[in-house]
């Protein structure tokens, strides 16, 4: 269930103490507000920064930042910023908990300030979080909250920072692209229904109020959970929880939900499979096309090897390509051993960039 209200501690001062001693005597630490415009351009900006160091380019917009400081996002979300003696934010912190026992930490810090000073800045958000899995962990009873946090590959200085603070390097993750061009609209029969080889490939779907059946966004929750479960740092989820991160996302759209269903027994179609896609905006400012991504993609175990992914990622392609977009992207574990990686790349997806998780668990019980 989703709470009422966060697990986190709203006020920074609860959970951190003195500042480093690097940081300058009139810098404070507070929260952000989502209601001033230049609080929202500001956190834009650091982090369109930031991506822009660790990858070459700046995707993310003002609605990106809306999902970690709106109303709707601080459910389960909670923002720290540091600012300068004019009240400028130089640095920015937030918290989400994801699941039972994890906690994601966005750390981004200003990249022209000083060497001394930015680093004491991360401190501070680094001890803030810390403060706030203590907080978090406590309300769900756990012992011990892990933190995951992440970095661009070849960022050196938050993998130094990172490092220093205890986390540790965990995983390694590809960002993949495949070109989609106008023809592979007819890659499948129809993007809302067909069928191959006993598997039908649908969209989730509408009820009467035209919002999707409640029966299969459960299918695509369970099939999801089911998929991941031996996957690296895969934490149950609840069905509310789900949902409710999901639809945050800016470019969350119902109809880019397929289910793929086997129909050995056409009268009770079983749940094998799930594809949940979102747009994927060209960034403010552009006039390149959008695109699609692959957020989710799951298939059951006892139906792996009949064609159910590479039937559920034809079905998006030919979904982008009928919208006139350019492309698909995907994020894939590139340590896992399952082989997903050479079903990608043997339809066309080469790896962008590269990203990594970086993990700290920290006791809660007798903090």
């Amino acid at each position: 269930m989703i709470p009422d209200e966060n697990r986190f501690e709203p006020n920074p001062e609860e959970i951190v103490g003195e500042p480093p001693a690097a940081l300058p005597d009139d810098w404070t630490l507070g929260s952000p507000d989502p209601a001033d415009r230049f609080d929202l351009a500001r956190l834009t900006t650091l982090l369109r920064d930031h991506e822009r160091h660790g990858r070459g380019w700046a995707g993310a917009g003002v609605d990106d930042v809306l999902v970690e400081v709106s109303e709707s996002g601080l459910r389960t979300r909670e923002n720290v910023v540091v600012r300068d003696e004019a009240g400028q934010i130089r640095a920015w912190g937030s918290v989400h908990d994801r699941a039972g026992g994890r906690m994601l930490f966005v750390h981004v810090v200003e990249r022209d300030l000083p060497g001394s000073v930015a680093r004491a800045c991360s401190d501070l958000l680094v001890e803030w979080a810390v403060g706030q899995a203590v907080a978090v962990g406590s309300a769900r009873g756990l012992d011990v909250q892990q933190i995951d946090t992440g970095s661009f590959a070849g960022d050196e200085r938050q993998a130094r920072w990172l490092s220093a603070s205890g986390f540790e390097r965990v995983r390694t993750w590809w960002q993949m692209s495949r070109p989609v061009t106008a023809d592979e609209a007819d890659l499948v029969p129809s993007v809302d229904e067909w069928a191959d080889r006993g598997v039908r490939f649908r969209q989730v779907r509408r009820a009467g109020d035209g919002l999707p059946d409640e029966a299969d966004l459960r299918a695509v929750h369970d099939v999801l959970e089911e998929a991941f479960l031996d996957h690296f740092n895969s934490w149950e989820e609840t069905f509310d929880e789900f949902l409710h991160r999901l639809r945050e996302d800016p470019g969350h759209r119902w109809d880019h939900w397929w289910l793929a269903e086997l129909l050995d027994d056409p009268d009770v179609p079983e749940p094998v499979g799930a594809l949940v896609g979102t747009v994927s905006e060209s960034g403010p400012g552009s006039s390149a096309p959008d695109g699609s991504y692959v957020s989710y993609i799951g298939v059951r175990e006892a139906a792996r090897g009949r064609g159910v992914a590479k039937g559920l990622l034809r079905t998006i392609i030919a979904d982008a390509a009928g919208r006139g977009r350019d492309r698909v992207g995907l994020e894939v574990d590139a340590d896992s051993s399952t082989g997903a990686d050479g079903l990608y790349t043997s339809m066309g997806w080469v790896t962008k960039y590269v990203t990594e998780s970086w993990h700290r668990d920290v006791p809660v019980a007798g903090d």
